[in-house]
C-alpha cells in the first residue's frame, strides 16, 4: 500500500498532494471544535497503537508482506477528522523516519491510508453498525483497505512512470486486498470489540443509555 518515489508520474502526484492538502485541512478546520480533554489523549492512544501494529508484517506469496493498516479503526473510534488526522501522523512519520513510502508519493499515500481508508470504514461503520456492531467493524476495516487499494492501483495505473497500466494494477491491487482485507476486518472488529466492551464510553457516538446497554444483534 506504500507507494515508493517513482511509480507516480509528476502530474498524477501532484494531484494526490492536492487531494489530501484539502483533505487533511478540512479535518483539522473540523477537528478543531471536536478535540475536548478526552478525545485528545484518545488521539494520541490510537495514533500510537496503529502505528506500532503497522510494525508487524506477515508474509504473503511474491517476496513481500503485508501490515495492518487501521485506518476504518481510526474512524470508527476518533471519527473521520480526528481519524484522518491520526492517520496523517502516522503516515507521515513511517515516510521520513522509517522509508515506508516515498516523500514525492507522500500525498498519494496519504490520500489512500489516512484519507480514502478513513473515511470508507467510518461510512461503511455507520451504515452496518444498525446490525451489529462488531460486525459492522469487520466490514468496515475489509471494505476500507480494498477501495484504498483500489485508489493505489488507479495511481501507479495511471502513471507512466510504472511499468504496468490500469488492466493490471487494478486488478492485482484490489484482489489481493481484498483478500487480505479479511485480516484486517477481523482485526479491526477484534480490536473494536475489546474497546466496546472494557471501555464503552470511548465508542463514538453511544449516549450513556446506549454504553450500558448489550450490543445489538449481539
Amino acid at each position: 500500500m506504500h507507494i515508493p518515489d517513482g511509480f507516480l508520474d509528476p502530474r498524477v502526484a501532484g494531484l494526490f498532494w492536492l487531494g489530501s492538502g484539502v483533505a487533511i485541512g478540512l479535518a483539522v478546520r473540523r477537528a478543531r471544535g471536536e478535540l475536548g480533554d478526552e478525545r485528545t489523549p484518545l488521539l494520541g492512544v490510537v495514533a500510537a497503537g496503529i502505528f506500532a501494529a503497522q510494525m508487524l508484517n506477515w508474509p504473503i506469496p511474491g517476496g513481500t508482506s503485508a501490515h495492518f493498516v487501521g485506518g476504518a479503526f481510526a474512524g470508527i473510534l476518533l471519527g473521520p477528522s480526528l481519524g484522518v488526522l491520526a492517520m496523517t501522523a502516522v503516515v507521515t512519520i513511517q515516510a521520513f523516519v522509517f522509508g515506508d513510502g516515498g516523500i514525492v508519493a507522500l500525498g498519494a499515500n496519504l490520500f489512500a491510508m489516512a484519507v480514502v481508508d478513513v473515511l470508507v470504514g467510518y461510512a461503511l461503520f455507520r451504515a452496518c453498525r444498525g446490525v451489529h456492531e462488531t460486525g459492522a467493524a469487520a466490514i468496515a476495516g475489509w471494505g476500507a483497505i480494498t477501495v484504498s487499494a483500489l485508489v493505489v492501483g488507479l495511481g501507479v495505473g495511471f502513471s507512466s512512470a510504472f511499468a504496468y497500466a490500469v488492466g493490471t494494477t487494478v486488478p492485482i491491487m484490489v484482489v489481493g486486498h481484498a483478500l487480505l482485507g479479511l485480516v484486517e476486518g477481523a482485526i479491526t472488529a477484534a480490536v473494536y470489540g475489546y474497546v466496546a466492551d472494557a471501555r464503552p464510553d470511548l465508542v463514538l457516538g453511544r449516549s450513556a443509555d446506549e454504553a450500558a446497554a448489550p450490543e445489538v444483534g449481539a
